[in-house]
């Protein structure tokens, strides 16, 4: 167990947490909502600190971040617990395990997660993945602060819930997001994942207005958030804010822990895409095998500059410095 940041101390050792939106009031002996934040004698713990239930070098497309260092590497490390309850979570088992003991996990401090991304071939950094890195923030930060003395990526797959305090501290010392927008919708946000839908969006504009490279995925779910109309004006929404180059990754959907519902029609999720392309330029499609919609088209000249297969990268048509080398268009971070 570690220290824990950003909360406050109250009368009869209890304490309010600050780290999320949520902001558990937790009792002595308790712990909040994450299940990994534990009240002991008034003093908050951090209580997967260094626990690590997967270390892996993945390719930098798999988070997925498809214009940052496209092609690469990245060391891919999570423990387990989250802050939101969502019911179709494809990684259950380490956000909401049963029996927290009895999850698999192997103790490595933040030097030797360090010395473990130095080793690795063809690696821009460390990624904080698998489960919800913001309740392991404790670790997270201290790798990441790590990683920058080092000349390392640091890359947060999240799904947005925090505070912007914390929030923004982490921007300080890590280099590239991808963010999970749920839905575009508070009462999915509310009735399927137990949470809301304005902190996630604050926490996106606090990423870009810092200049911060960011993705966003969005898992579309039949019957909860495909509807046509919910879809375009979150795209509306997010052209408006963040600009036409914002990449979008438009998941599939499969059954998942409590969640049975039928997966998401390849029609749906073609027709979405050509919604997006009215207004974004990097749009994709994941967990689906077809022809050409993970590869990245330059706006510009409408050459075919990235073609993936999977989550690697066959053909890559960017120079150095990210450009398109035909025409000479920003596409990537490299």
């Amino acid at each position: 167990m570690k220290d824990a940041k950003y909360y406050l101390r109250g009368n009869d050792n209890l304490i309010k947490c600050q780290l999320c939106p949520y902001g558990c009031t937790i009792p002595e002996n308790s712990k909040g909502k994450c299940n990994v934040r534990l009240n002991i004698n008034g003093f908050l713990y951090s209580e997967n600190y260094g626990k690590v239930s997967g270390v892996h070098l993945d390719p930098i497309e798999k988070k997925p971040l498809y214009h940052f260092h496209p092609g690469q590497n990245v060391l891919s490390i999570g423990t387990f617990g989250c802050n939101l309850t969502c019911t179709f979570c494809q990684n259950h088992h380490l956000s909401h395990p049963h029996n927290i003991e009895s999850l698999f996990s192997v103790n490595y401090s933040p030097e030797e997660i360090l010395e473990i991304s130095l080793k690795q071939e063809n690696n821009i950094g460390i990624a904080f993945t698998y489960n919800e890195p913001i309740v392991w923030y404790e670790y997270m930060y201290d790798i990441a602060i790590l990683a920058k003395q080092n000349s390392l990526k640091g890359i947060v797959v999240s799904n947005g819930y925090i505070n912007r305090k914390p929030l923004s501290k982490l921007i300080d010392i890590v280099d590239a997001f991808n963010i999970d927008l749920k839905a575009y919708n508070n009462g999915f946000y509310k009735n399927i994942c137990g949470g809301s839908l304005k902190p996630v969006k604050q926490t996106l504009k606090t990423i870009f207005s810092r200049n911060k490279h960011i993705e966003i995925t969005n898992l579309v779910i039949p019957g909860l958030n495909d509807s046509e109309k919910e879809f375009r004006e979150m795209v509306i929404w997010l052209a408006g804010e963040f600009g036409a180059n914002l990449p979008l990754h438009i998941n599939r959907y499969f059954p998942s822990y409590q969640l049975t519902i039928e997966p998401t029609s390849q029609k749906t999720l073609l027709s979405f895409k050509e919604i997006a392309q009215d207004l974004l330029n990097f749009v994709y499609i994941g967990n689906m095998v077809s022809n050409g919609n993970s590869n990245t088209i330059c706006p510009k000249c409408q050459r075919t500059a990235i073609v993936r297969k999977g989550f690697r990268v066959n053909t890559n048509e960017i120079d150095e410095e990210g450009n398109c080398k035909n025409c000479g268009y920003k596409i990537a971070i490299c």
